[in-house]
């Protein structure tokens, strides 16, 4: 069992892998400057960590501040770091593509310098599926052709070949092991419901505007105010709830002429607590191998769903309908991407096990009891 120092560890992926590595023995030292979360998720994760609360630890710092960061090495001595913090929305990119190479790029570059300080040489990255671009075939494999189409993903490739060949002891260092994990759309919360997603800001993802849209009685109404509908991302997961909670007036789907069997996009969406175990078998795989060098793993499940299909899912597990409007597809987006997951199998011994009942199950349990998230006055919460 080794310490481990995770980046945007109070973060929706970060605060359900924290919580898995807890409880798989290590011990966890947190750093996250909160610009993408709240300082309440920290409680919520000592309640579910119950008697191994003990072994984790919050320090509040951006990871691009070196003498901060250098500082937490000195005094936590990390064996091994996850590194999820960085800037997330596709959109904001392309609107403030500078923020993206500094949160994300520089940020690293000096996790990197203080890593190589301290002797730290075990490495799992929060790559993401945008590394291929639009897709030549599905599935996706490893070996697929990498691209970029917008700043954010640009930056996902660039770390991951700064990573793979801008660290030089990689090359020269045997010790050195780094997996880049690229996974595919999260969805869903902790079982408990006490700990979920809220993006700070406009949601990037598609489930938390499913959660604010105004109830249909009569069913899915295809009519509404434009200025009520919001984007459907790829990648989404915690935005329906906000549909059916009544937050919001009617979600729109982008692209109904797909060639899919409902006309709609297809995904890979993945738990939240099936990715979280996933950094934790990468963890375990790197510490166990020597001369392991740097891979690129797929985290998904292997299985596309269409947008509508998973809408579906959704309502049966809120008994509510969830307004939605059909309108043209969006310039860049890719009719069907699902991954390729052979290798996560063969090299983690991890696999996706839970299904689109099961992550939407636990997001409708978070809604519902923090209905604004991690603003939800505690009383509410506890009801």
């Amino acid at each position: 069992m080794v310490h481990v120092l995770v980046t945007g560890g109070v973060g929706f992926i970060g605060s359900h892998t924290v919580l898995a590595l807890l409880e798989e023995g290590h011990s966890v030292v947190i750093v996250d400057d909160l610009s993408n979360s709240f300082p309440r998720v920290f409680e919520h994760m000592k309640k579910l960590a119950g008697d191994k609360k003990d072994k984790m630890k919050f320090e509040q710092a951006d990871v691009g501040d070196k003498e901060a960061l250098d500082r937490i090495f000195a005094a936590e001595k990390p064996e091994a770091v996850i590194h999820f913090a960085g800037s997330k929305a596709v959109g904001e990119s392309i609107e403030l593509p500078l923020k993206y190479y500094r949160n994300n790029m520089v940020a690293s570059i000096v996790l990197l310098e203080v890593m190589q300080k301290h002797n730290c040489k075990l490495l799992v990255f929060s790559s993401s599926a945008t590394v291929y671009g639009i897709p030549e075939r599905v599935p996706l494999t490893e070996d697929c052709p990498l691209s970029a189409i917008n700043p954010y993903g640009r930056t996902k490739l660039f770390q991951e070949d700064m990573f793979r060949w801008g660290w030089d002891v990689a090359v020269a260092d045997k010790d050195v092991r780094i997996l880049l994990l690229r996974y595919f759309n999260p969805v869903g919360a902790h079982p408990s419901g006490e700990i979920g997603e809220h993006p700070v800001g406009i949601p990037n993802n598609l489930m938390p505007y499913v959660m604010q849209a105004r109830h249909s009685p009569s069913g899915c109404s295809t009519r509404g105010r434009s200025t009520g509908g919001f984007g459907l991302r790829a990648s989404a997961a915690a935005s329906w709830a906000a549909v059916a909670l009544g937050q919001r007036e009617f979600l729109r789907v982008f692209g109904s002429d797909y060639d899919t069997p409902d006309g709609t996009a297809i995904r890979d969406y993945i738990s939240v607590m099936d990715l979280a175990a996933g950094h934790v078998a990468a963890l375990n795989k790197i510490i166990n191998t020597p001369g392991f060098g740097c891979q690129a793993v797929n985290l998904g499940t292997g299985k596309g769903t269409t947008v509508l299909e998973m809408v579906a899912s959704f309502e049966k597990a809120s008994g509510a309908k969830v307004p939605y409007k059909l309108v043209d597809r969006r310039p860049g987006d890719a009719g069907a991407v699902w991954a390729g997951t052979d290798l996560a199998e063969e090299m983690l011994g991890w696999k996706a096990t839970r299904n689109l009942d099961d992550m939407c199950a636990s997001l409708w349990k978070w809604a519902t009891q923090y209905p604004q998230g991690y603003e939800t006055p505690e009383p509410a919460a506890a009801k």
